[in-house]
């Protein structure tokens, strides 16, 4: 059990550290000129990347014994793909992947 005064001093911390990942940006690109080189390459690159390693990360335990087990993974991977491709916005396609996932595995393959 923390005593009060140890209490005090992790909730501050705490709140510091929130506090400067905050406000670091803010003080290391805020100068009136673009952002550095690797901060555009990584906005660019990163969305990508995340939809990559969600998709990895579903499609890990799939399995082939049962069409319950890889149609409604397969379904939604490619409606995700279809709904990136149709519109180029990554919320709507990663919320609708999972909203139709979530149908199927619910309502459809049970």
């Amino acid at each position: 059990m923390l005593t009060a005064g140890q209490a005090a001093a992790a909730i501050a911390v705490m709140a510091g550290v929130t506090f400067l990942t905050r406000v670091l940006p803010f003080l290391l690109f805020d100068r009136g000129e673009s952002p550095p080189k690797i901060v555009l390459y990584l906005g660019r690159m990163l969305p990508p990347a995340v939809i990559a390693m969600l998709i990895i990360y579903c499609l890990r335990g799939i399995s082939f014994s049962a069409p319950a087990g890889w149609a409604p993974q397969l379904i939604a991977v490619g409606a995700v793909v279809g709904l990136h491709l149709w519109k180029h916005n990554n919320l709507l396609s990663i919320f609708g992947g999972t909203i139709l996932y979530m149908v199927l595995v619910q309502a459809v393959f049970v």
